[in-house]
């Protein structure tokens, strides 16, 4: 079954009570199962959509913000102990060798007592980490293409596109950025980052933000009505929102959000909610 499943659609990483947890993804694409990011509740996201952890086989990251990385060692640890035996490939900008070397240090009193008493292949016989840049490469039979957006202060931040059967893109974290209408052109789903321009006091109420989060938001996320700019102009079969800036707040609805989209673009849109399935 080919499926986009938004595994947590909250911006940034902070979580509350009965709210939507950060970001990530899961890519059901003939045959191959891709993870796109790895924000915190990942792991039970899978699980809740139905995946065996055992059948975990690539991984991807857009970028190395908490919100989008926390979980990844956590993932993939859960998965091992739960009996994986096959390889994990992991894909992601510079830096995501350093994070995995790290949380491999960080647990390495466990993995040796699981290798020893439980007589489990070592953890790092199963996992490939490779740093990529801009440009493409194979899961497979899918074409995977990245391009570098802009997400300051961040230094290197992806989006990316995986052809096959059907095609996705996978915006990341960014500011409205015009390559990208180009780069996802025709994509059957477009999954992209939004913010809710009204939203952003309330966010920084919530959390205490003053003006650089402010200044940040800002320089570094899309509005909504950019969005569907995007969309229009990439001529997308469908378009999910994600990483939603704000989520969880009773003033603003789903009709919010698709008001604005639709004064800009009149496709189909979905505004993302944690464990929604998308059938491709």
């Amino acid at each position: 079954m080919n499926r986009v499943v938004l595994l947590g659609v909250k911006g940034g990483p902070s979580i509350r009570a009965k709210g939507a947890m950060p970001t990530s993804s899961l890519l059901d694409l003939d045959g191959h199962r891709i993870v796109v990011d790895c924000g915190l509740g990942v792991t039970r996201g899978l699980v809740e959509a139905g995946v065996d952890l055992k059948t975990l086989q690539t991984i991807v990251v857009t970028h190395l913000h908490s919100d989008h990385i926390l979980e990844l060692g956590g993932l993939v640890h859960t998965a091992w102990v739960t009996g994986l035996r096959t390889n994990i490939h992991i894909y992601g900008p510079p830096g995501l060798l350093a994070y995995w070397q790290g949380f491999l240090a960080a647990m390495a009193y466990d993995i040796h007592l699981r290798v020893v008493d439980d007589g489990r292949q070592p953890l790092t016989e199963l996992v490939t980490v490779t740093e990529i840049n801009e440009g493409s490469f194979a899961i497979g039979s899918l074409v995977v293409k990245t391009l570098r957006v802009q997400h300051p202060p961040v230094d290197v931040a992806f989006s990316y596109r995986f052809e096959g059967s059907k095609t996705v893109t996978f915006s990341g974290d960014t500011t409205y950025f015009p390559p990208l209408a180009d780069f996802a052109q025709g994509s059957d789903l477009l999954v992209h980052e939004a913010m809710l321009p009204e939203g952003i006091e309330a966010i920084l109420q919530k959390t205490g933000g003053g003006e650089k989060l402010r200044a940040h938001l800002n320089a570094s996320h899309t509005v909504v009505d950019d969005v569907a700019k995007i969309a229009r102009d990439a001529g997308v079969g469908k378009l999910a929102l994600n990483h939603l800036v704000p989520v969880d707040d009773a003033r603003f609805s789903h009709a919010d959000w698709l008001a604005r989209i639709a004064a800009v673009w009149d496709g189909p849109a979905l505004v993302g909610q944690d464990g929604l399935e998308i059938a491709l």
